[in-house]
């Protein structure tokens, strides 16, 4: 069983000297919304990892994941640097007013609606790109993306800046490369025979310019799938490690840097950072 959730939502995170930039988007849970499709696991049944959850989820309760990821981010994300997260939305209204500390701020854009959790993760790279274009480039140095069903519990800081940034998926790092989820389809401009180390989508970055051209790469690499009618087995993550295995990343983000508490047994993971926040179906129900 794959241990992963894919991207329930995400943010785009841009960094200058001493200055911060978070951008973070709501889009699957903005494109749902408007369905509000019922749960059919009993109450009480938690999420694993590894679940599918396409349309099937009453998603209004996943504003509180912004609000969960915004709030720590607020108390360990580059403590001491000025930092305006970006917001992308197709509901405006629903961003969460959250407390900010000094030098720090929100800025809410609207965008497109798409009708699938997976075209919406998939299609996140071309807003990226295009948001570096049109802004960051003019304004920071060092871009990170995230998915905000996430929460900080410890300090998550510049140590972690580099030229190209990837991070080790939590589920892979300790095993043998044979059970790497690669996408293995060679229609698919994902297709990997073979590779290194497996990368969670979940965590991306470094400098603009090579955020910039990873997510060109890789919404390439989608629009050409789809024209041919394929589509990646983990979307915008195979994706992202095809392209790591071409252009190797000069830093790579230990698993603590985006952990799952579901890991037992984990003795030489002493400092987890980011953790995946828990899903529950009961609260996700109407």
């Amino acid at each position: 069983m794959r241990k992963c959730v894919r991207c329930i939502t995400s943010c785009l995170l841009c960094i200058s000297i001493g200055v911060f930039i978070p951008f973070f988007s709501l889009w699957v849970i903005s494109s749902l919304e408007g369905t509000k499709r019922r749960c059919t696991l009993p109450p009480g049944t938690k999420i694993r990892s590894g679940s599918h959850i396409d349309n099937s989820l009453d998603l209004w309760y996943l504003d509180a994941y912004l609000k969960n990821f915004l709030t720590s981010a607020e108390k360990h994300f580059m403590p001491g640097l000025r930092v305006v997260y970006y917001v992308f939305t197709d509901s405006p209204e629903r961003v969460p007013e959250i407390q900010l500390g000094p030098q720090r701020s929100i800025v809410i854009m609207k965008v497109e609606k798409h009708r699938r959790w997976q075209d919406i993760s998939m299609m996140r790279m071309k807003t990226i790109a295009n948001v570096i274009e049109s802004h960051i480039r003019h304004q920071a140095q060092y871009v990170f993306c995230m998915d905000v069903d996430q929460i900080f519990v410890s300090r998550w800081g510049s140590e972690a800046l580099g030229e190209s940034v990837a991070q080790m998926h939590a589920f892979f790092y300790d095993r043998s490369r044979l059970s790497f989820t690669y996408d293995r389809n060679p229609k698919s401009m994902a297709y990997m025979e073979r590779g290194d180390l497996y990368y969670h989508a979940a965590i991306f970055g470094g400098t603009w310019e090579n955020v910039q051209r990873l997510a060109e790469s890789c919404y390439l690499g989608i629009m050409t799938d789809k024209q041919n009618q394929v589509e990646a087995l983990w979307h915008d993550e195979s994706h992202l490690n095809k392209y790591f295995w071409i252009m190797k990343p000069t830093k790579v983000l230990s698993p603590e840097y985006c952990w799952s508490e579901e890991i037992q047994n984990r003795s030489e993971m002493h400092f987890p950072r980011l953790i995946w926040a828990e899903k529950h179906y009961s609260e996700l129900r109407e």
